[in-house]
């Protein structure tokens, strides 16, 4: 398994959904997992690649074993991320294109990317199986001593109303909204969790950037940080807000169902089929109400926390792999290949080059 986040930026969501799903699989004991060697073809079954960079294409095109893309990027998920992606969207589709159909099984993370695959980017229907991304939800169960340790260690006020976002800095992700929310109500804190890891090749940098330095005092834009940090932050919260207009199946809002917080997001399509009526979903003039309505009311707090124990239930990484290590499998099967399973044979000693 494998994701060029690795030796690249990490500050994202592609990264996180690698490597939950790698630490699920490697708590079974059916499978052997080897994760990167992106310099070298791996003796395997199965390669599962969870980038589409050129670091992937030797195991991409590697005759020896099955491949498993998982797609996290559409071209639609470029517009509002990368600099002047409308111009190059083109490109950038005939590229998609180009790595998704020489994949033996493409997983979608929601209904809208299976439909982009197999409309936009031409992979066949056959191949192509909606697999969501998911987390460690015991590892995100947070106490009230845990939220108490948090807002300790970050310095944040125990009786604060704290209102959490996380997420690259970027017009898709729609800091703006949560900018102006802070601006009207002084007396939330506002956390903004992630900055601009891609610099001046990310979307509108410099707005980005001068949004972020004209941040009013209740609103705080930590930059990048490390996982574990997010995570903090997190549990440090009262209500999770994402305003983003563009989401596949986002796993900074699994991370919040998972610590326990009401979820305020977007009303997108994307999450009919996921989330449902799990989310307070929003349009731009709603998401202040709604931030209101839960710091007045304690008995709604506690309805959109019961609403984000059912996402969690969902989308627990234990299940998902399961289903993954079966797809394997059927993959990998002697009927599926042309030869012996790599694992079935003796393994031969590594060559100098794959190391």
């Amino acid at each position: 398994m494998a994701s060029e986040s690795d030796i690249s930026v990490q500050g994202h969501g592609v990264h996180t959904a690698y490597i939950e799903l790698a630490d699920a699989l490697e708590r079974r004991d059916d499978i052997t997992l080897v994760r990167g060697r992106y310099r070298s073809r791996v003796e395997c079954d199965v390669y599962h690649l969870h980038t589409i960079g050129a670091a992937m294409w030797r195991k991409l095109r590697d005759p020896r074993a099955k491949k498993v893309v998982s797609a996290h990027v559409i071209p639609d998920s470029l517009v509002g991320s990368i600099r002047l992606a409308r111009h190059w969207r083109p490109v950038a589709r005939r590229y998609m294109q180009w790595f998704y159909t020489r994949a033996d099984k493409v997983l979608a993370v929601s209904s809208t990317v299976a439909r982009a695959l197999e409309d936009e980017l031409k992979v066949p229907k056959d191949r192509i199986e909606v697999l969501h991304n998911t987390i460690d939800m015991q590892a995100y169960r947070t106490t009230p001593r845990d939220r108490a340790a948090a807002r300790q260690r970050l310095q944040l006020a125990q009786d604060a109303f704290v209102v959490v976002g996380v997420g690259q800095v970027q017009p898709r992700k729609r800091v703006d909204v949560f900018h102006e929310l802070a601006r009207q109500q002084p007396g939330t804190v506002f956390i903004w969790v992630g900055g601009i890891p891609f610099k001046h090749l990310g979307a509108e940098h410099g707005s980005m950037r001068r949004l972020v330095e004209r941040a009013p005092d209740n609103l705080l834009v930590t930059g990048v940080l490390p996982h574990p940090q997010v995570k903090t932050y997190l549990q440090a919260a009262d209500v999770f807000c994402l305003p983003a207009e563009q989401e596949n199946h986002p796993m900074c809002i699994l991370e919040a169902a998972g610590v326990g917080l009401p979820i305020v997001a977007r009303d997108l399509p994307e999450y009919d089929d996921t989330f449902g009526d799990d989310l307070l979903r929003c349009a731009d003039d709603t998401f202040a109400a709604a931030i209101s309505l839960l710091r007045a009311d304690r008995c709604e707090r506690a309805r959109w926390r019961q609403r984000s124990a059912r996402i969690a239930n969902r989308f627990d990484s234990s299940a998902a792999a399961e289903r993954l290590v079966g797809i394997y499998r059927d993959l990998a099967s002697p009927s599926r290949t042309t030869g012996p399973s790599p694992v079935a044979a003796e393994r031969r000693p590594s060559s100098p080059d794959e190391h």
